[in-house]
């Protein structure tokens, strides 16, 4: 017990801020592997001949293996030395993204894609060793920090994919991809302190005690649960937006479409500000505040058939742009909450929470096609404003000190 308070201590002391940018970077270029393909699945068709369909199971793969690691691998940071963990899947992440820049088939890649998924987890594995090595009282701040890093490797994902591709050819893409993520490892492998295991259960009992840890701490519970209908609004939004602005009256193309996901670079770069009001006020609180902006900002967009075309997208733009702030913002706090739960069960505890979100994704996108084509754009704002009180009613039965702070 004192070597460990002693490990922490050391790590608490050797946080700089070149360690949390590392940390950062790190997290972004591990969350943009899963999204560099999107943009090139039109010249991935073409140029390995193959259908659209066909092509389609590229990304889809790749979620899904995602998902799989988030249950199945994220809990080992708690079982072995994080250090070690990251190491590995950087460089088992490096070999997925060279084996996709390799690939001659379809089958192949599809392969790749689904083991590039599993070893993305790696992110996941970055953010609670910054929460481990964090001080108490700047672990949101440093949480946020990180999750600006994953979230702008999120959004320049695409950007970066189809820019690349267009000029050099997509099978750079993921080569390019690959060496900067060896890179990294190395760098992550040579800067951080080994971390002492918190768990030696073996691992069918590791994978195991997610639930127990779902019944033993309530706040776990409330955390995922308002995160994932969190969830079902942004997923509801963006799953069915293009298809919207397609139609009338507005007759926009995919790009326009896309631009409107620039708005998230205003949830990214607000997570450090947030972080550093839930070190100070409470994470509950400010999750409590992230889920009224989320409902507040769905709810405007209820007055779009009364506008005009031209001022309707003003107000999806400026609505973009709360939603995706109050959704950052909750998921900063909520990650500080459950951080706090248990240290030596974070990797675990951030496994059940991003697991309850990537649910809530899933859910979303499904009932806001099935609304779309029901109910039109009203019936998926009705949707988002709905989940998102729910998220606001969940964090309401915090207990009073603990919203508080």
């Amino acid at each position: 017990m004192n070597t460990i308070q002693s490990t922490h201590a050391k790590q608490d002391d050797g946080l700089s801020s070149a360690l949390v940018f590392l940390l950062a970077l790190g997290a972004g270029l591990a969350a943009a592997s899963i999204y560099y393909s999107q943009p090139l699945l039109g010249v991935l068709g073409t140029d390995l001949q193959t259908s659209a369909a066909a092509v389609g199971w590229v990304p889809t793969l790749t979620q899904l293996g995602y998902a799989l690691g988030i249950l199945l691998l994220a809990p080992l940071g708690d079982r072995y030395d994080r250090r070690r963990v990251i190491a590995i899947k950087a460089g088992l992440l490096a070999a997925a993204l060279l084996l996709s820049s390799l690939s001659p088939t379809l089958g192949v890649l599809l392969v790749a894609s689904l083991a590039l998924g599993l070893v993305a987890t790696l992110a996941q594995d970055i953010v609670p060793a910054a929460a481990t090595l964090a001080p108490e009282t700047r672990r949101g701040r440093v949480v946020g920090t990180v999750m600006t890093g994953l979230l702008l490797g999120i959004l320049l994902s695409r950007v970066v994919s189809g820019f690349v591709a267009e000029h050099f050819g997509w099978r750079t893409v993921f080569a390019a991809a690959a060496v900067a993520v060896l890179l990294l490892g190395l760098a992550l492998w040579r800067v951080l302190p080994p971390f002492a295991p918190t768990s030696r259960l073996p691992y069918g009992q590791l994978i195991g005690s997610l639930l127990q840890l779902w019944r033993q701490h309530p706040e776990l519970r409330r955390a995922a649960l308002a995160q994932g209908l969190l969830s079902v609004a942004f997923s509801g939004f963006w799953s069915t937006m293009a298809v919207m602005l397609h139609g009338a009256p507005y007759h926009l193309g995919t790009s326009a479409a896309g631009a409107f996901g620039l708005a998230g670079a205003a949830g990214a770069l607000a997570a450090p500000l947030a972080g550093r009001y839930a070190d100070r006020h409470g994470p509950a609180r400010v999750s409590l505040a992230g889920a009224a902006l989320t409902a507040l900002s769905f709810a405007a967009m209820f007055f779009l058939p009364a506008l005009s075309p031209h001022h309707a997208l003003w107000l999806i733009a400026a609505s973009t742009v709360g939603f995706d702030l109050g959704i950052q913002v909750s998921l900063i706090a909520h990650q500080t909450i459950v951080y706090g739960l248990d240290p030596a069960a974070r990797s675990r505890l951030n496994a059940v929470l991003l697991s309850s979100t990537f649910v809530g994704m899933s859910m979303g996108a499904a009932l806001g096609n099935a609304l779309l084509a029901q109910a039109g754009w009203t019936g998926v704002t009705a949707l988002a404003v709905m989940a998102a009180l729910g998220a606001w009613a969940l964090r309401l039965q915090a207990p009073a000190q603990t919203r508080q702070g």
